[in-house]
């Protein structure tokens, strides 16, 4: 945590885990495949973090890219890998389930948040919030599912994240007292102090990601670094 804000860093790969551990990170949100915008890791990668590095790790559950409509075998596949993961360490399970009409999946997401929180685990819908036709309707849904926290852009489309900044500032004024709203999706060195500004949630989410040869996404050090130091000049 640096000036009170809660930082939280997308990751996809063991070697980048412990770089990002170095610094004052207070949650390394594990993938593998950011290319495909994040999807489940290896219960081998969470294993070794959790023998090698004390920052707090919540896990994606995505089986593929795409949209957030899932066929019956992903979804008791997705449960399946949820409570491996937790098995194994996992600080908390990040997640989305939505219907076709682009309204929250309730059924599924609660059984879900069930299961994370039998463990006494976060419960985090990831940006899948931003596909929903109603982001008041969605919010009051993951409220009433006992959510803990939310990754979203307010809808902004990516990289544009400070055109939704105002919209989640909102959201966190009508529900933050029962749901946390974390900012992501397009947060950048340019950005990354106006969105906290204005978002005004007390935490962020960003990847200081570069693509390196091959098309790999991954970790970029010296951004990072640069992105922390313009938190602390707020």
């Amino acid at each position: 945590m640096i000036n009170n804000i809660t930082i939280e860093i997308c990751i996809g790969n063991i070697d980048d885990a412990i770089v990002a551990a170095k610094y004052p990170i207070d949650r390394i949100e594990l993938n593998s495949a950011l290319e495909l915008g994040g999807l489940t890791p290896s219960l081998e990668t969470l294993r070794f973090l959790k023998s090698r590095i004390d920052t707090r790790i919540c896990c994606m559950v995505r089986p593929r890219g795409g949209d957030f409509c899932y066929t019956e075998n992903e979804f008791q596949t997705m449960l399946k890998d949820a409570g491996n993961l937790l098995d194994n360490g996992a600080d908390g399970i990040v997640f989305g389930f939505l219907n076709e009409d682009k309204t929250i999946d309730l059924k599924r997401s609660k059984a879900m948040v069930d299961l994370i929180h039998s463990y006494g685990k976060e419960a985090v819908f990831h940006k899948a919030f931003d596909e929903c036709s109603d982001l008041d309707a969605a919010a009051k849904d993951l409220v009433s599912l006992h959510i803990d926290r939310v990754l979203t852009s307010g809808a902004a489309v990516y990289p544009d994240i400070l055109k939704g900044c105002e919209r989640i500032h909102e959201l966190y004024e009508k529900y933050g007292k029962d749901l946390q709203f974390l900012p992501g999706g397009g947060v950048r060195i340019e950005n990354i102090k106006e969105v906290i500004k204005t978002a005004q949630s007390g935490q962020v989410h960003m990847t200081s990601k570069k693509t390196y040869e091959g098309g790999y996404v991954g970790l970029d050090e010296a951004q990072l670094i640069t992105m922390l130091e313009e938190i602390r000049s707020l």
